[in-house]
């Protein structure tokens, strides 16, 4: 699982997620999300919130790539930030996975089919409670707003030459 919470100014945040079912490991292939499985993810979600993106990214290995770095410096849209090495209390997102693991704890499914089912169910349910994504952005102790422009003042100075005096 992949997810992203977006803000845009002016918008309610955006809980962003994709899944990825893994039927076992095939010889050579990488279990989890792979640098493409990722950039699929920001490009739905650059194709969702229509503008340049500015991610915050925390330090896992796929992130940090040389092939992720290629991906990202061919989309002009994007621009990334890393957080500190060590630091989820500024991840919005690990938030996302504790409520997910809470609300699964003491549960349990017949199959991986029927547990994936009720991730992506729960996942859903997270992407219709703003208050909830608020409250995972204000957890961090961040502003992901842009700051508001100043108003432009212009003070109006009349000079006047020696020959009109």
């Amino acid at each position: 699982m992949a997810a992203l919470i977006c803000t845009k100014s002016g918008h309610r945040p955006r809980l962003i997620y994709r899944t990825h079912l893994d039927r076992g490991p095939a010889k050579g292939r990488r279990k989890g999300f792979t640098e493409t499985d990722y950039v699929r993810l920001l490009d739905a979600a650059h194709q969702q919130l229509g503008g340049p993106i500015v991610l915050v990214w925390d330090n896992l290995n796929t992130h940090v790539s040389r092939t992720m770095r290629q991906l990202i410096d061919a989309r002009l849209w994007l621009t990334v930030y890393q957080l500190p090495p060590c630091a989820p209390e500024f991840n919005p997102v690990e938030g996302v996975w504790s409520h997910l693991k809470r609300s699964l704890a003491n549960l349990t499914k017949r199959s991986l089919d029927q547990l994936t089912a009720l991730v992506k169910t729960r996942l859903k349910q997270m992407q219709y409670r703003p208050g909830l994504t608020d409250g995972l952005i204000a957890k961090t102790g961040l502003d992901f707003q842009p700051p508001c422009p100043q108003p432009l003042k212009i003070s109006s100075t009349v000079i006047r030459s020696r020959s009109s005096v």
